[in-house]
């Protein structure tokens, strides 16, 4: 039991490990794409946060922005959080296709309002518009 407890421990601090490497990069980082990565999980962690209680989410887009903030909260991931760079990518792929699937439900000035970060990548991410 001594030795599970350990193991859980190890775990826990290399997930934090790997996010406190994730915001160092994020703000050290000179503007461009490896920046707009690194900042991307904790933007989408505040989003997700933002768009959980507004009253404009559809039920299944909450669900499914639920399901990604679990994901990226999760211990047990595809990749290993402890491997510095690869670790948060399978994160980062949950979270932008929960986003996606948000982004054609969710009205877009409502996303927007949500991303804390450069709304350029989220455009990107979403894609075009969809005609009124």
């Amino acid at each position: 039991m001594d030795a599970w407890w350990r193991g859980l421990a190890v775990v826990a601090v290399g997930v934090l490990l790997s996010w406190s490497v994730l915001v160092l990069l994020a703000r050290r980082l000179p503007p461009g794409t490896a920046r707009d990565l690194a900042r991307f999980l904790p933007d989408s962690v505040t989003a997700v946060r933002r768009l959980r209680r507004h009253p404009a989410v559809p039920r299944r887009a909450r669900a499914a922005l639920l399901v990604a903030g679990l994901w990226v909260l999760s211990p047990v991931d595809l990749i290993p959080e402890f491997l510095p760079v690869i670790g948060p990518l399978d994160d980062v792929v949950v979270v932008a296709l929960a986003l996606r699937y948000a982004g054609r439900r969710v009205p877009r000035d409502v996303l927007l309002a949500a991303w804390p970060g450069d709304h350029r990548l989220l455009e990107r991410l979403l894609g075009p518009a969809a005609a009124p």
